[in-house]
C-alpha cells in the first residue's frame, strides 16, 4: 500500500514520490544500497550527504536519466519502469550541469523548450512571459546565456524546468557555486514554488541549504540513507543541544588533546578545531590554556553528519 500523509481537513493523499529498496551498482560498485523514502505532496525533502554519498545517482533514477538494478519507484501513482512517458509530462529536472542552450536567448531557452514538451507556440512564448516574470529574468530575456551571471543561469535551468507546470521538481544540488546572493535568491525562487503546491526532491551538501528549504532530511552516506526526518528532530535525536568548538594555535594542540582526555569527553579533531558535545563537561583546564578559544553553538545537521558516519560532511 502506498504511504499517504493526513491533511488538515483529515482527508489522505497518496505520497508523490514513493522509492522502495532502490538498488544501483556500476561494476562492482554499489551507488546506491537498497534505500527507501517517500515524499507527500507538497513537502520538499532534501538528500543530503557528501560528493560520493549516492545523492545524484538516485536523482538520475528518479529523473528517468538512468536505470535502476533492483527496488521500485513511483511518483504521482505511475511506475517509473513501465510509465516513463506520463511521468516525464508532470516531472520538472534540473541537473547539476543546467544544460542551457548558449546559441539562442534566455526567451528562446524557455520557448523552444515548451515547444519540445508539447506546448504550441503560443502558448510557449506566453508561458515563457510568465516565467521570466515569476523569476525576475524578464530584464535579461533577450540577453546571450553566456551574459548572465552563474546564480541567473541556476535561475533560469529553473525556470526552464518550470514551463510545463509540473507537480514535481527534482533538484540536483541547485546553488552549488553560486556566492551567497545568488543562493538566496535562488532559495527564494525554490520557497515560491513551494508555496504554489509543488512537490520537490532536492540533493545537497551543504547544511544550510538543507535546513532552509528541507521539511524532511535524508543524511546519506556510501549509498545509504542513515537517517530521515525534519532537521530539528533529526539534530535533536543524534546531536544533542549543541556542540563546543576548540580552537588553538599549533602549539598548543597537544596540549588541548591532553585536557580533553583528562575531561574524559567525547571529542573530534577537524583541521584546526577540535569539537565535541556540549553536555556540560569541566572544559576549565582546556579554558586556561594560553591562546586557546572556547565557542558554544547549537548544534546542526553537520554534527548529525558527524554523529553517524564520524566524518565531516564536505568529505569526498
Amino acid at each position: 500500500m502506498a504511504p499517504t500523509h493526513t491533511l488538515l481537513s483529515g482527508s489522505r493523499m497518496p505520497s508523490e514520490i514513493i522509492v522502495d529498496t532502490l538498488v544501483k551498482r556500476f561494476g562492482s560498485a554499489t551507488a546506491v544500497d537498497a534505500i527507501s523514502f517517500s515524499v507527500d505532496p507538497r513537502e520538499t525533502l532534501g538528500l543530503l550527504g557528501p560528493n560520493g554519498a549516492g545523492k545524484t545517482t538516485t536523482m538520475r533514477i528518479l529523473a528517468g536519466l538512468s536505470p535502476a538494478d533492483a527496488g521500485s519507484v513511483q511518483l504521482a501513482g505511475l511506475d517509473a519502469r513501465t510509465q516513463g512517458r506520463e511521468i516525464r509530462r508532470l516531472l520538472g529536472v534540473v541537473t547539476q550541469q543546467d544544460g542551457l542552450d548558449v546559441e539562442i536567448s534566455v526567451r528562446e531557452n524557455l520557448t523552444v523548450y515548451g515547444y519540445l514538451c508539447g506546448l504550441s507556440r503560443r502558448a510557449s512564448a506566453a508561458r515563457a512571459d510568465e516565467v521570466l516574470a515569476f523569476f525576475g529574468l524578464q530584464g535579461r530575456a533577450n540577453d546571450e546565456v553566456d551574459a548572465l551571471s552563474g546564480g541567473m543561469k541556476r535561475r533560469l535551468a529553473i525556470a526552464r524546468a518550470w514551463m510545463t507546470r509540473p507537480r514535481i521538481i527534482i533538484l540536483d544540488e541547485p546553488s552549488t557555486g553560486l556566492d551567497p546572493h545568488s543562493r538566496a535568491r535562488v532559495w527564494e525562487n525554490l520557497a515560491e514554488l513551494k508555496a504554489g503546491g509543488v512537490t520537490v526532491l532536492m540533493s545537497t551538501h551543504y547544511m544550510e541549504e538543507a535546513s532552509v528549504l528541507c521539511d524532511r532530511v535524508a543524511i546519506m552516506d556510501k549509498g545509504r540513507i542513515l537517517a530521515l526526518g525534519p532537521p530539528r528532530e533529526l539534530i535533536a535525536a543524534h546531536a544533542g543541544r549543541g556542540a563546543v568548538e576548540i580552537r588553538c594555535d599549533d602549539a598548543q594542540r597537544g596540549a588541548v588533546r591532553a585536557a580533553l582526555s583528562a575531561a574524559a569527553v567525547p571529542w573530534r579533531e577537524m583541521g584546526a578545531v577540535f569539537s565535541l558535545p556540549d553536555e556540560g563537561a569541566d572544559l576549565s583546564r582546556v579554558a586556561a590554556l594560553a591562546g586557546v578559544q572556547v565557542h558554544h553553538r547549537p548544534a546542526n545537521l553537520e554534527d548529525v553528519f558527524l554523529t553517524l558516519t564520524g566524518k565531516e560532511l564536505v568529505d569526498d
